[in-house]
């Protein structure tokens, strides 16, 4: 794709099928937001949401509420209709708790399936909180286990052998939005014997997946990012049904006892994905963040994945036709089958840049080592912002804007 010019992307915009779902977000107005891999836009129906909960569900029903307004059923109502999203049966999701607990969960599940191996492989380039999991729980079960990371896809064949329990991956890299291919992964370890735990954070809302027909073990992914829960909005895991009747979470709280108002003295684990929740669930959060899951399932994922697409390859190629020679490296793969919804760049002053760009209404972000990240929402984002954030990216590059003082400043996140 090479001499975009702003006309021919308002074109796709007034023929684009998911247009009006941009009205379904709340944005400040001149504000170009191309970080929804990181925090969602807030969905305006998720305000309708809160209300309801709290003055009416909680001023109003109180304690009844848990059972009159369908509190309880929450966690596994909602992984339902994640489940959707996933190419999941139902009730094999639930949300609850954080992708790093859910983690934690499923890793030791897995490995307690695989009791004659002791190995974790995962990536070095994976994010770093999945790392600290495995590490973590390498050291608590004190026998023998190891986390085995890799520094390049193409070493992970090789890595999984003869004492791999758990292959754990992240399906979209959180730097480049490389992207792996899971159903060939998933099958190259149950070839070997070994299970897959599948980090869903950057895919889920994002690309179309079919976890069932790729056999998948376990998976786990937050609903804040593509999905637009909101901030700290409760995680998900997804366990395969034929796991249910024989694997073991760690973490037996009364909310994943069968029988949790008989409150038995013995933990008694729910037959189902049930028996993965733990503590009484963060009703609010989960509420409010069913408002995007119901966007996403109108929306469906083929005409999101399309649209996403299209947004990326426009993105690289304006980099290219109006940045050239202004210091920008490609972080991500070109190919669009190779990559979830960002595309990365790499530049010496990337976080500088990052922040000139966000005093100029352009909102990004940064990861280190020098990676500026670009996340495409297809339900909020146009065609025609590609167009306005790469103007603005070339002019922070040609006046060296970003060499001011305010934008060397390091937050606290970035």
């Amino acid at each position: 794709m090479t001499c975009i010019d702003r006309t021919a992307l308002a074109a796709l915009d007034t023929a684009d099928p998911l247009a009006g779902f941009r009205d379904a977000f709340v944005l400040p107005p001149g504000l170009i937001y191309l970080d929804g891999n990181s925090l969602g836009a807030q969905p305006r129906r998720a305000v309708d949401i809160a209300s309801r909960v709290l003055e009416d569900e909680w001023a109003q029903g109180l304690i009844r509420s848990w059972n009159d307004a369908g509190w309880y059923e929450l966690p596994r109502r909602l992984g339902d209709k994640i489940a959707r999203l996933i190419g999941a049966r139902a009730g094999e999701v639930v949300m609850t708790d954080s992708t790093s607990v859910n983690l934690f969960k499923v890793l030791n599940a897995a490995l307690d399936l695989a009791p004659g191996r002791r190995v974790i492989v995962s990536e070095r380039d994976n994010f770093p909180t999945d790392l600290y999991i495995a590490e973590g729980i390498a050291r608590l079960r004190a026998r023998g286990h190891e986390l085995r990371l890799v520094d390049r896809p193409s070493d992970l064949a090789a890595a999984i052998d003869a004492d791999c329990a758990v292959v754990m991956l992240t399906h979209v890299n959180y730097r480049d939005g490389s992207m792996h291919d899971m159903a060939r992964l998933t099958g190259l370890a149950h070839e070997r014997g070994a299970l897959v735990v599948w980090d869903l954070a950057h895919s889920a809302g994002a690309v179309p997946l079919d976890l069932d027909a790729w056999a998948v073990d376990f998976a786990v992914g937050c609903t804040y990012k593509y999905l637009n829960g909101g901030p700290g909005a409760p995680a998900f895991v997804h366990v395969a049904e034929r796991w249910h009747s024989v694997c073991v979470q760690p973490l037996s709280g009364w909310w994943g006892h069968a029988a949790p108002f008989a409150f038995e003295t013995g933990f008694r684990p729910e037959a189902g994905i049930g028996a993965f929740l733990v503590g009484t669930p963060p009703v609010l959060s989960m509420a409010v963040a069913e408002a995007g899951i119901d966007l996403m399932l109108e929306a469906t994922l083929p005409r999101v994945r399309e649209k996403s697409v299209a947004l990326g390859q426009a993105f690289i190629a304006l980099v290219e036709q109006q940045c050239a020679g202004l210091g920008l490296e490609l972080a991500s793969p070109p190919g669009a089958a190779a990559r979830g919804s960002q595309v990365s760049f790499r530049h010496a002053q990337g976080y500088a840049i990052m922040q000139a760009l966000g005093a100029r209404g352009v909102i990004g972000d940064y990861r280190e080592p020098g990676i500026l990240r670009f996340g495409f929402a297809p339900l909020y984002l146009r065609h025609v912002d590609i167009w306005d954030a790469v103007t603005l990216l070339h002019d922070v590059l040609a006046t060296r804007a970003w060499d001011r003082a305010q934008h060397h400043a390091r937050r606290a996140v970035t």
